[in-house]
């Protein structure tokens, strides 16, 4: 039976802006930064849902059903654009982080198994994927080493390649 080496990483920490992947943790501000605009504008939309609601309960008791009737339609329009936006925002939040990280989690995959070989671990286990950790000695950790080393190979000026 061959004899393994096993190590610990913890992945959730190569997105911790102070210590983690600066390419990475790069990557994902860019993105925060490209769809800013939309929660913005969903924010002040939901804003105006809000007031608009607000003001038909004051001005409803004493206007015109009919008029409450059309505020009311409208505002749910207004929801249901809210609804709408948001979903689509999301989606392509989604799409533009997979495109935008994807590349360089290949990259962290590819340079993890360089890492794991120069120091003859045979596995490495996630350890924000296996929730049968109860224990483990720090010394299997290799979070901070391997994005020390990786970080140092692979400088945050490189291109973020992916263009929107």
């Amino acid at each position: 039976m061959p004899e393994a080496k096993i190590a610990l990483v913890d992945t959730d920490a190569f997105l911790d802006e102070k210590a983690g992947i600066v390419r990475l943790v790069a990557a994902a501000k860019k993105v925060e930064g490209e769809f800013q605009p939309r929660r913005t504008e969903l924010t002040n939309l939901q804003q105006q849902i809000d007031k608009a609601t607000a003001d038909l309960q004051r001005a409803g008791p004493v206007q015109d059903p009919k008029v409450s009737a059309q505020q009311q339609e409208k505002i749910e329009q207004m929801k249901k654009d809210l609804q709408r936006k948001g979903e689509d925002a999301q989606t392509a939040y989604q799409k533009r982080l997979q495109d935008m990280l994807g590349p360089v989690y290949e990259e962290i995959g590819k340079a993890l198994d360089v890492f794991a070989k120069a120091r003859g671990i045979t596995l490495i286990l996630d350890v924000t994927k296996i929730q049968g950790i109860l224990s483990a000695s720090e010394s299997l950790d290799i979070t901070r080493p391997f994005i020390a080393d990786f970080n140092s190979k692979n400088p945050s000026t490189a291109s973020l390649t992916t263009q929107p």
